[in-house]
């Protein structure tokens, strides 16, 4: 079937036919590129004219209405990944009110382009490597300096996101760290810890709350976290799951004093695991099944006795002890059923969540900043929020049971 003729086709042919009497015939890609680029800036630039003429309310060469009148222009240049540089006039007013809305002031990309850049970013590639992908996908030369500028943009953005109110009860908050390096302005490279506080509200829906820098992970940093969180809206938390550490109990009381503290069995798991000799590694991970997913903390604690006098529990003495120390922070897990058991325990969430943070950092050595490193760490959280469509299938079993757990602290909150 032919193709019906476009009224541009012969607009289209005249230029071309133009070029070629003028000696300019287009004989490569690069050349039409350079062509094309060229157009799109005199279109650009007659586009913004015609804003102008809005904006001030008359036409070139007649009288003008009011006290303000055009200023010439001012040169810019935009970045294309297609066509590379595109050079475009912007015209001025005497008075300096005209906004363009076409190519906005600052803007120094043609839309759509920033996200690209955003989105090599936050699959953890360096401001360098987003140089050299620029120009071999697209022939495109640009600056780190301007790779920088683009993704400082979106600070303003990250700085809201840390700020922003919070719903005022959340049934679940998972709290947990990551550790990265960064050189400080003395050139030395040390270990940071990221505290990362990932929330479930009472739609089920989750939800990363904030990321805070520390030298390291402790109480006394969690408890400066949970502070914020109030200042920012939370009243309370049902239950709050963390990784054990010493003093959180301390801490967490001074904050959210009616919260239930629940050891993370995961890390718990992974904590009893990391002595362990590799042809013992499944037979120790069957032999704790009986313990975390015992009926009740009885159950639990004679699970846990059966295996620390078992050949493997006496071979690693060392993991009864580990359950044994934070024995009180893991037996409310037993009080729930299976539905709020596989919220707390699975952490699948924190879990995941953490392995697609580390995915993006480890490809760094260290980061330059701490702002370098809360960039990309923010823009792979908005990565992975979008795939956190719906709760989890057992969450309206488990809010059931929320509800009649704790009663008027969550009832209210509850559709």
């Amino acid at each position: 079937m032919r193709r019906t003729p476009d009224p541009f086709d012969k607009l289209a042919e005249q230029i071309l036919e133009d070029l070629k009497k003028s000696g300019r015939e287009i004989k490569s890609s690069g050349e039409a590129d350079d062509f094309m680029a060229h157009l799109l800036g005199r279109l650009l630039t007659k586009m913004l004219e015609g804003e102008m003429t809005h904006h001030l309310g008359y036409e070139k060469g007649q009288a003008r209405p009011g006290d303000n009148e055009r200023n010439g222009h001012s040169s810019k240049t935009l970045k294309s990944p297609k066509l590379g540089t595109i050079h475009v006039d912007v015209p001025r007013d005497r008075k300096g009110r005209f906004t363009p809305r076409i190519v906005p002031k600052h803007k120094r990309t043609l839309d759509g382009f920033d996200e690209k850049i955003l989105a090599l970013y936050a699959r953890g590639l360096t401001t360098r490597e987003i140089q050299g992908y620029l120009y071999d996908e697209y022939g495109m030369e640009t600056s780190a300096e301007f790779i920088s500028d683009v993704t400082d943009a979106i600070l303003p953005e990250l700085q809201k996101w840390q700020d922003r109110p919070l719903s005022p009860v959340y049934p679940v908050i998972f709290f947990d760290a990551i550790r990265i390096k960064t050189r400080g302005e003395n050139g030395v490279v040390t270990p940071r810890a990221v505290h990362i506080a990932l929330g479930v509200d009472t739609d089920g829906k989750k939800d990363v709350l904030g990321l805070w820098m520390a030298e390291n992970e402790s109480a006394k940093y969690w408890l400066k976290v949970f502070n914020e969180l109030k200042n920012r809206g939370v009243n309370d938390i049902l239950i709050a799951v963390t990784d054990g550490l010493k003093g959180m109990q301390e801490a967490l009381e001074t904050a959210f004093p009616k919260t239930m503290l629940q050891t993370c069995i995961v890390h718990l798991i992974r904590n009893s695991l990391k002595m362990v000799n590799y042809k013992d590694y499944k037979a120790v991970v069957a032999a704790l099944k009986p313990v975390y997913r015992a009926v009740n903390a009885e159950e639990a604690r004679q699970a846990l006795n059966d295996f620390a006098q078992s050949e493997l529990g006496k071979k690693y003495s060392y993991i009864e002890k580990i359950w044994l120390d934070a024995w009180d922070r893991v037996i409310p897990f037993f009080e729930f059923s299976p539905a709020v058991r596989r919220l707390i325990y699975t952490t699948n969430a924190i879990e995941s969540l953490n392995r697609d943070l580390r995915k993006v950092v480890k490809t760094r050595a260290s980061f330059p900043s701490e702002t370098a490193a809360l960039k990309l760490l923010y823009l792979a959280i908005r990565k992975v929020e979008r795939r956190w469509v719906r709760p989890s299938p057992y969450w309206k079993t488990a809010m059931r049971e929320l509800t009649i757990e704790f009663g008027d602290r969550i009832a209210p909150f509850f559709d």
